[in-house]
């Protein structure tokens, strides 16, 4: 996906985006061991899909998405996940036309 996909990147994020094959868009989230031990790579999966189920609806049918957690993000709070969240799909440009 990396390679022939698109990817926007932030301090805490980096978004990973392709037009799949489906009407539906599907979604992945990924934590590695430069996150932590496995907690702190679960808890950084669960505020990602959190933060992510709240834009979820506004997000095109037919993208396959992944989000890669960056070390920063243990450490953030989560307004500024939201933020981080709204501008990569902002810039990926991906959101529905009467959500922009």
């Amino acid at each position: 996906m990396r390679e022939t996909g698109a990817s926007y990147t932030h301090p805490l994020l980096i978004l990973c985006v392709l037009p799949g094959a489906l009407m539906q868009s599907r979604c992945g989230f990924v934590a590695s061991r430069r996150i932590g031990n496995a907690v702190r790579r679960n808890r950084a999966r669960r505020r990602m899909r959190e933060v992510v189920r709240q834009y979820w609806d506004l997000v095109e049918p037919g993208w396959d998405v992944v989000w890669i957690a960056r070390p920063a993000l243990d450490a953030a709070r989560f307004e500024q996940l939201q933020v981080a969240c709204a501008s990569l799909l902002s810039q990926a440009r991906i959101l529905r036309a009467e959500a922009s």
